[in-house]
């Protein structure tokens, strides 16, 4: 069987957490590969719901070996609460392992994330305030600590701890004149935090290696999505990783000639949180409609959910950046009331009237883009109890092969309602067995669905 990436081809929330729980039963091993608790899985399982930061949601099945990756950035006290909460539900986590090489956000973290978001004023980012951009600030900045050094000696990682408090003292205590913690303080916060990883830290590449190597069957699962990543988003208003495809290597240690397959994860319409430009947003009504059905508000954060029509301009960039092979298309039955469906195939330049098919960087470009759109019926008709294809109302399947067209990409899953067996399978991409798997990678894609 392949090994499988799941990213987001959106600006995450995508539902992405359900695709990776739907394929996680037919995998081996599930990959965490980056982002840190500003990202939120959400699973609906057996009536209980269950909400993933850090963790794999492969751990909801027994046997699955689940690692979070070296591209992660681990928050302990969250950690803390996900492992407290799955044990309280009756679930193991002793095949849950952390790579040796992932970063921890230390106490001083979420404060410098609050200081910074408020310095920007009126250009805030929007961040979770978790602390995730100042850890992976100090990775990079090579002032980050890694779950391997907090198992140092002691006299290594005091020396290491001094080191960072001298840099980061300049800034937060002078410049901001708020109160960092002492090299002591952060001693007991570490011993504390080794403590808690103990049970599951390992050499995670080794591990993915052995694994590998026996025929074990991987699946990658990303945080965010594709226009926040921090290469290839809208940046400045970006995660601080890659989620993209890319960052399924770079965050596991494993090459990518190892992996088969890459699915993004799109919905029927699109959503962010946070500031950030936004072509197709809707500020009226229907977009608050979307909101409502849609229970758009973040898993981590509650804030509600910016909606808007499907972008194809953006989808296609997702495509291309990722490497897509086929698509899983979620909340089909959020639409479901609509008498008619817009979708973005293009933008026009306000002030040339020039027509732009391809996602620009700059910011400002973007701003003055105004989306074109094509309108397509509605079914207006409830589509949670189809599993089937053809079960699906006509002008359903009209807009998903319209979308499919639009991104040049099959369809492989498509998603009906929150519980996992409402999931129509085009094609199963753990198998690539089914009635659409002879298209997969056919030139044709947008007449094969």
């Amino acid at each position: 069987m392949p090994n499988v990436v799941v990213v987001g081809a959106q600006w995450g929330d995508e539902g992405k957490a359900k695709v990776i729980d739907w394929l996680a039963e037919q995998a081996d091993v599930v990959v965490r590969c980056q982002g840190g608790c500003n990202a939120g899985h959400t699973v609906q399982l057996d009536g209980n719901v269950f909400k993933f930061h850090h963790l794999p949601s492969g751990l909801l099945y027994a046997g699955k070996q689940c690692v979070i990756g070296s591209g992660t950035v681990l928050s302990p006290d969250v950690f803390r609460q996900e492992i407290d909460a799955l044990h309280a539900k009756g679930y193991r986590t002793e095949s849950l392992f952390i790579s040796d090489r992932a970063h921890v956000t230390l106490p001083y973290h979420p404060l410098q994330d609050r200081l910074q978001e408020q310095s920007l004023e009126q250009n805030k980012i929007g961040t979770t305030g978790r602390g995730i951009g100042p850890t992976y600030m100090d990775k990079v900045g090579r002032l980050g600590l890694r779950v391997a050094d907090l198992y140092e000696s002691s006299t290594f990682l005091r020396d290491r701890l001094t080191q960072i408090r001298a840099v980061k003292a300049p800034v937060i205590e002078q410049l901001y004149q708020e109160a960092l913690p002492s090299v002591d303080d952060l001693m007991a916060v570490c011993q504390q935090y080794a403590a808690l990883f103990q049970p599951y830290v390992t050499d995670t590449v080794v591990l993915l290696d052995t694994a590998l190597r026996a025929g074990k069957t991987l699946l990658f699962e990303g945080a965010q999505g594709t226009l926040l990543d921090v290469d290839f988003g809208t940046y400045p208003f970006v995660t601080s990783s890659n989620a993209t495809a890319g960052g399924a290597c770079t965050g596991s240690g494993v090459g990518p000639s190892r992996i088969d397959r890459t699915i993004g994860v799109m919905k029927t319409y699109i959503t962010r949180v946070g500031s950030g430009p936004f072509p197709t947003e809707l500020s009226d009504e229907l977009g608050q409609h979307l909101v409502q059905v849609g229970q758009e508000f973040g898993t981590t954060t509650g804030r509600m959910r910016r909606c808007g029509w499907f972008d194809a301009v953006l989808g296609r960039y997702s495509v291309m950046t990722n490497g897509l092979d086929g698509l899983a298309i979620t909340k089909l039955d959020v639409l479901d009331a609509l008498p008619e469906i817009q979708v973005c195939v293009a933008y026009r330049h306000r002030e040339t009237g020039a027509l732009v098919h391809h996602f620009p960087a700059r910011l400002g470009e973007l701003e003055q883009m105004e989306p074109v759109y094509e309108t397509l019926p509605g079914w207006q008709t409830p589509v949670h109890q189809a599993r089937r294809w053809e079960e699906l109302p006509l002008n359903a399947r009209r807009y998903l092969e319209r979308l499919s067209a639009l991104l040049e990409t099959p369809i492989s899953l498509v998603s009906v309602g929150p519980d996992r067996e409402q999931t129509l399978v085009l094609q199963n991409p753990m198998t690539m067995q089914g009635s659409r798997a002879e298209a997969y990678r056919s030139p044709n894609v947008a007449q094969s669905v």
